[in-house]
């Protein structure tokens, strides 16, 4: 497993940094930016509250790190491994069972990327890192109305339209409304392609 995969995971064996970026995670995604003070990062770290600025300058610099590592870590493990000659329908399918099972996997970080992925502290970096998963997608449904098997929309409008659904899915399912099953989760996804399809 690597390093970002288990940020939010136990910090016995960890490093202070790991340490500290396992903290920062839990505790933004749970507070929010605003609401999550060093001294608290620190705290639940293990660590002093001067030890923090020797791997990170500001609190600005650590929810970059953490944005950019996750990000990273999120568009690498849903694009890996899939041939460019597999049809298009079966890498949507591929594609969404991906997402549904980063989310389940990793909660508190699929809560941390949606809560800061338009937010302004967020430096020029990590808005790239951003735009790289924004253009996978939309590359994804160029090739997909080149070939005349989505409707003809503006291939961000269809991006938005699938990311819209799978974001609802998860927070409904944790929210209580159901118990997303594979089951569920193939429901849904042929929902959505059918929502697209030509």
């Amino acid at each position: 497993m690597t390093k970002v995969a288990r940020l939010y995971e136990g910090t016995e064996t960890a490093g202070k940094r790991e340490a500290i970026l396992n903290a920062a995670l839990r505790l933004f995604t749970e507070r929010g930016f605003h609401g999550t003070a060093m001294p608290s990062v620190a705290e639940l770290a293990g660590v002093g509250a001067g030890t923090i600025y020797r791997y990170f300058e500001s609190k600005e610099a650590l929810v970059n790190t953490l944005y950019r590592d996750w990000k990273n870590f999120q568009i690498t493990t849903i694009l890996k491994d899939v041939p460019e000659e597999t049809p298009l329908r079966e890498q949507f399918r591929i594609y969404w069972n991906r997402l549904v099972e980063f989310a389940a996997e990793f909660p508190i970080a699929f809560g941390f990327l949606e809560l800061h992925f338009h937010a302004p502290y967020l430096d020029e970096e990590s808005r790239a890192m951003e735009e790289r998963g924004h253009n996978a997608l939309v590359s994804f449904f160029q090739h997909c109305l080149r070939q005349q098997i989505v409707k003809n929309l503006p291939p961000e409008m269809l991006g938005a339209l699938v990311v819209g659904a799978y974001v609802g899915l998860v927070k409904a399912s944790r929210a209580g409304c159901f118990q997303l099953t594979q089951e569920m989760i193939d429901q849904a996804e042929a929902c959505c392609w059918e929502a697209i399809r030509r």
